[in-house]
């Protein structure tokens, strides 16, 4: 899985690029077969945003989120994601 990490008017410091690559690992275990994640991450007046974009299987998912601190919006992020890829895994299973 490749994560590639951005950012708009905000510099990606080795602790934000750390907390989102160990949150990614996180669902690599729900689903393995996760190609390419692209993270934005962004500062919009006085709120933080967090966007990703996860590609698997010819799919493609999308998540935001905006709190003030940084972090949390990225947990957050990550926690759509991780219940859209559980979503779409169970619709994969029960297809089959």
């Amino acid at each position: 899985m490749q994560v590639i990490v951005t950012g708009h008017h905000l510099e990606i410091t080795d602790s934000l690029r750390t907390h989102v690559n160990s949150k990614f690992e996180k669902l690599a275990r729900h689903f393995d077969k996760v190609t390419d994640v692209h993270v934005i991450l962004s500062i919009e007046k006085l709120m933080q945003k967090a966007e990703a974009t996860v590609h698997f299987n010819g799919t493609k998912l999308f998540a935001e989120d905006h709190k003030e601190d940084m972090y949390s919006a990225i947990d957050d992020m990550v926690d759509k994601l991780d219940r859209q890829i559980a979503r779409q895994k169970e619709k994969l299973v029960n297809h089959r």
